[in-house]
């Protein structure tokens, strides 16, 4: 019994250890207020597909798979032609939520997670919250922190921007 119950810890510390080391160690959340009830926010933003119709910086956007389903890769090609390569993790249109992982990019992150979630601001706006974790790559934390914090600053500004038309 001594032998399971140790074996039981030590591949617990070691799915412990593993799961943080996949998280990554630096964080960035952005929130913004928009106009618009959860129902209609989602619409613009819920699409895991519909980056391209909100966000400035992506010209356009291709889906493999079901665009709800984990699993589910999507392709944004950038403004300059640069390519990110994405996963769905997980997705509920009811809780007006979905995260997903970046599988290759140009930006200065690995590990990376993200989620983006909707909640109610009340009088008729809805809060936007997009979040990740991750690890620099090829830059120091601070700029992959700053790299990230400008795409969601952008995104979250275009979203807005586009409610109020």
């Amino acid at each position: 019994m001594n032998a399971f119950r140790t074996f039981v810890a030590g591949t617990s510390l070691m799915l412990i250890a593993t799961c943080s080391i996949a998280a990554g160690k630096l964080a960035v959340e952005r929130e913004a207020t928009v106009d618009g009830s959860p129902d209609t926010v989602w619409k613009l933003v819920g699409d895991f597909n519909g980056l391209d119709v909100w966000h400035p910086a992506v010209a356009s956007s291709t889906m493999k798979g079901a665009g709800i389903k984990a699993g589910a890769t999507r392709t944004l090609t950038l403004g300059n032609g640069a390519k990110i390569e994405e996963k769905l993790t997980a997705y509920s249109g009811v809780k007006y939520t979905y995260t997903y992982t970046i599988l290759s990019s140009p930006l200065p992150v690995k590990n990376y997670v993200s989620t983006l979630a909707l909640s109610p601001a009340g009088e008729g706006k809805t809060r936007v919250k997009w979040s990740s974790t991750f690890d620099a790559s090829g830059a120091s934390d601070e700029e992959a922190k700053k790299v990230i914090s400008g795409i969601y600053e952008g995104g979250l500004e275009r979203a807005g921007s586009t409610l109020k038309k």
